[in-house]
């Protein structure tokens, strides 16, 4: 009765919950799904701003432009809202690794306020981040002042995402669907390019996986291995029906047995769904699903991440296309390093070996102009493209040279190979 109280006395509107934001705070918001609607669009309008930032990732709503002198907006992973945002210099970006946002968050920033959408509560008193736990989690006893937007489609699932009442400062309560990625367009090229990934895979392999079409196209392929274990940043569909065939039981793992661990999830209703009081799934903070530490535990761990471009030497860059910022590192440099230390680890990046129109080759001499390093040379292991696999590791540059320029788009590779020879590579 005393909690049902409690609860009642902190319910609010969204605008008069933003209301809380004083002059000079700095505002956290959880990634993707995390992020509550309700309150961020209050927020924007909120006229008492002054000098405030607000952190956020994979924003899923379009940048409402605010003045800088009102609000900052730095974000920590572009999507295609804030990419445009970004070239527009509407707002800022951070660089780090997914692992240490943690860190970063508490140096930068001492009493955050953090605004999240949660599941309702429980009869312990306590919230669910729900489809998140990523950074936020990590700040909750470092807050300022924590902002729940109580949503009924959020799924409630265990882990260390939880939020208790107590520690509440404003309760919104406002229910709408869930954002949802959409099912994705699967290629005859990612298709292709599943295949060769599988092929790489065996039963008893713990798996990191991110979402898109070449993920799913890998999936795909995966219904009839067994004893296969997740340890992932982001929990993806496709890993829904790996467990509906049988092939997920995390019985190979060395912490966590028999339970899969994510730090956020995305993906459509079904995966909300299969997430809601789930005791096979676990939500950990970021800190820990990446940690290089933990993941040099694993002793079968498969990484799968995707590229923009790879050049002779192996260096990945996977942010920025035609010299434009496009995302940033995200956790592909903490698996990319991780995974190296396992007894029987294997780090995939994977690319189609031509843009889309094929007129340009991704397999390339050198990295372009203003492109950065995502994957070094020295942490490279596999690269997939539709036309095989190259394995970069232990490998000198010409042996590397070789083995990439036979993975590329049989158009490019007279090119590819006469370039080599002049570099010197060949």
């Amino acid at each position: 009765m005393l909690m049902l109280s409690t609860y009642q006395e902190k319910v609010m509107s969204a605008n008069k919950a933003v209301q809380l934001i004083e002059p000079g705070d700095e505002i956290i918001a959880p990634i993707a799904v995390g992020e509550p609607p309700a309150l961020m669009e209050a927020l924007v309008d909120f006229e008492g701003l002054e000098n405030n930032t607000l952190y956020q990732m994979l924003s899923l709503r379009k940048v409402v432009p605010v003045a800088k002198d009102k609000l900052r907006i730095v974000s920590m992973f572009l999507n295609s809202h804030e990419r445009e945002s970004y070239a527009k210099q509407m707002i800022d970006l951070l660089p780090n690794h997914f692992s240490n946002l943690p860190k970063m968050l508490k140096t930068r920033v001492k009493n955050p306020i953090i605004i999240a959408q949660v599941s309702p509560i429980d009869n312990e008193g306590y919230f669910s981040l729900g489809t998140n736990c990523d950074y936020t989690a990590t700040l909750v006893n470092h807050a300022k002042a924590i902002i729940v937007e109580v949503n009924d489609h959020m799924p409630r699932t265990y882990g260390k995402n939880q939020i208790h009442i107590s520690q509440v400062k404003a309760i919104v309560e406002h229910t709408s669907p869930l954002a949802e990625t959409g099912k994705p367009v699967i290629s005859e090229k990612d298709k292709a390019i599943g295949r060769n990934i599988a092929n790489l895979i065996k039963d008893g392999d713990t798996i990191q996986i991110g979402f898109g079409s070449i993920p799913n196209a890998v999936m795909e392929h995966l219904k009839d291995f067994r004893n296969l274990g997740v340890y992932t940043e982001m929990f993806p569909d496709s890993l829904v029906d790996l467990y509906e065939s049988g092939a997920i039981t995390n019985q190979n793992k060395p912490f966590y047995k028999g339970i899969s661990t994510a730090t956020f999830a995305f993906g459509s209703k079904r995966l909300y769904q299969f997430m809601h009081e789930n005791p096979a799934l676990c939500m950990i903070p970021v800190n820990e699903s990446n940690s290089i530490k933990q993941i040099a535990q694993l002793e079968q761990f498969v990484t799968i991440n995707g590229t923009v471009e790879v050049d002779f030497l192996g260096q990945c860059n996977s942010e920025v296309v035609k010299g434009n910022y496009y995302s940033s590192s995200g956790g592909q440099s903490d698996f990319g390093k991780g995974v190296t230390l396992c007894r029987d680890g294997r780090g995939i990046i994977c690319l189609h070996s031509t843009t889309k129109d094929e007129q340009i080759s991704k397999i390339v001499p050198y990295l372009h102009d203003k492109s950065v390093v995502t994957t070094s040379k020295n942490d490279v292991d596999f690269i997939v493209t539709e036309y095989g696999v190259a394995h970069l590791r232990n490998k000198t540059i010409s042996e590397r040279t070789q083995a990439l320029i036979d993975i590329s788009h049989p158009k490019f590779r007279e090119e590819l190979t006469f370039t080599a020879q002049r570099m010197g590579y060949l």
